[in-house]
C-alpha cells in the first residue's frame, strides 16, 4: 500500500498525528489523523468531490496555488476510501 492516506492522499510522513486512530486506540496504517479518529472518518458524509474541494482549500491556505491543489487531488477517486463508497 502506498505511504499516503487512503482518504485525502496526504503523505503519511507529513501527518502531524502520525496516522489516524482505530477504535481501540492503535494507529491506522491507511488513514491520516486529519481524516480518521477513533475508528471513524472525521467527515463521514463527504463525497469524493467534497474531499477534493476541502483539500484544495487547505492547500491554498498553506500558500499552494489552487491549480496545484487540483493536480494533487485528481487521484482521490482511486483511493481505497472512495473506491468502496
Amino acid at each position: 500500500m502506498p505511504d499516503i492516506c487512503q482518504s485525502c492522499s496526504m503523505p503519511m510522513g507529513k501527518d502531524p498525528g502520525h496516522g489516524g486512530t482505530e477504535a481501540n486506540g492503535t494507529h491506522s496504517a491507511k488513514y491520516c489523523s486529519l481524516c480518521y479518529r477513533d475508528g471513524r472518518f472525521t467527515q463521514p458524509a463527504f463525497t469524493v468531490a467534497e474531499m477534493q474541494s476541502f483539500c484544495i482549500d487547505r492547500l491554498a491556505e498553506q500558500g499552494m496555488p489552487r491549480v496545484m491543489g487540483w493536480i494533487f487531488t485528481r487521484s482521490l477517486p482511486r483511493l481505497e476510501r472512495w473506491r468502496t463508497a
